[in-house]
């Protein structure tokens, strides 16, 4: 986020750059600034002749070179933007030279999404020499919660844990979903109070009862009703909580588990930060190991690898979800 807002910041005050490589395997801050550049560097008037939006796999580097070398009309500067520039087809030896001496008068813009370009080919070194270059890497499971936190925080609005903690566990890390869930709030709720668990089940359309937080927590807790009466939620409505998600979920949690049983230092600021969680929710996890010994945290990791390989048709291909769900669940309550 902040690489991002300082190359939003330079454009602000003037500091524009003929070369601006953005990529990596998040694409939420490559379609933002690529969005920007495109809304603000030029005016609407200049736009409609000085600015042109390709797609790698509509276009090959000599016509690409062609277009950057041109002149804007009556415009200070011209701006092409390269969408899914990775889908370009053909060698970049002639991007290559181009980006080594650019034409001062283009901005040429590449999101490179997916994964990095060579960092050892000239043309990330000259795009880094010359331009600016924007490294966008996927937000590992502990940020994400934080990164929700402060979004909402730069929007106006505080944010209650549970709340948070019911957004990642069912949006996952998909930054670009979660910002569309966040505009819904922004919208609803007024600046300056704090979201809660209640206003992301009203306006993002998440159960505050029925979700997989919930559910990790009657697992935690040993509470099999409550924890069938959620999987019978999720097989009956209409959500988007499949099976696999669910797996992936306890599996993770299950694998915390294993962590704080090895923990010689168990006190809860030691335990949050081996297990990368908001010290608000450790309390979870002790009533989990409480629970469940470590040999049965080992054997249901075990389980859990095959009810996902179950679930995606190997070695039970006519399974239901339904069944799969309470087999999961009768597996974990033995």
């Amino acid at each position: 986020m902040d690489e991002a807002l300082k190359i939003v910041d330079a454009i602000k005050s003037g500091d524009i750059k003929p070369l601006y490589l953005l990529m990596g395997e998040e694409p939420y801050y490559v379609d933002k600034v690529s969005e920007y550049i495109e809304e603000h560097v030029l005016s609407e008037d200049e736009r409609g002749f000085n600015q042109t939006i390709l797609y790698g796999r509509d276009v090959n580097v000599p016509d690409l070179v062609g277009a950057a070398k041109r002149y804007p009309m009556m415009a200070e500067r011209q701006v092409i933007i390269v969408k899914e520039a990775q889908a370009i087809t053909g060698k970049l030896d002639k991007l290559e030279e181009y980006v080594a001496n650019c034409t001062p008068t283009t901005v040429l813009v590449l999101c490179y999404k997916g994964k990095d370009v060579d960092k050892r080919k000239a043309l990330y070194k000259n795009f880094q020499k010359h331009g600016v270059v924007l490294e966008s890497k996927k937000l590992k499971d502990a940020q994400v919660q934080t990164w929700i936190a402060k979004l909402l925080k730069s929007k106006g609005l505080q944010i209650e844990p549970k709340a948070v903690a019911m957004i990642n566990d069912n949006l996952g890390n998909n930054l670009s979903r979660i910002a569309t869930e966040i505009d819904k709030l922004v919208v609803n709720i007024p600046s300056g109070s704090t979201v809660t668990a209640a206003d992301v089940e009203l306006y993002v359309g998440i159960s505050k009862d029925f979700n997989i937080f919930e559910l990790r927590r009657a697992i935690a807790q040993k509470n099999t009703t409550k924890a069938f009466q959620i999987v019978d939620y999720f097989t009956k409505s209409k959500n988007d909580m499949p099976l696999v998600v669910i797996v992936a979920q306890l599996h993770k949690f299950f694998s915390q588990l294993l962590i704080l049983h090895g923990l010689k230092d168990k006190s809860k600021p030691a335990a949050a930060q081996a297990l990368g969680v908001s010290p608000y929710f450790v309390d979870e996890f002790f009533d989990g190991i409480r629970v469940y010994p470590m040999k049965k945290v080992s054997s249901m990791i075990a389980a859990l690898r095959d009810i996902d390989l179950q679930s995606k048709g190997v070695g039970a291909a006519n399974a239901k979800e339904s069944d799969l769900f309470k087999l999961l669940l009768i597996k974990i309550f033995a």
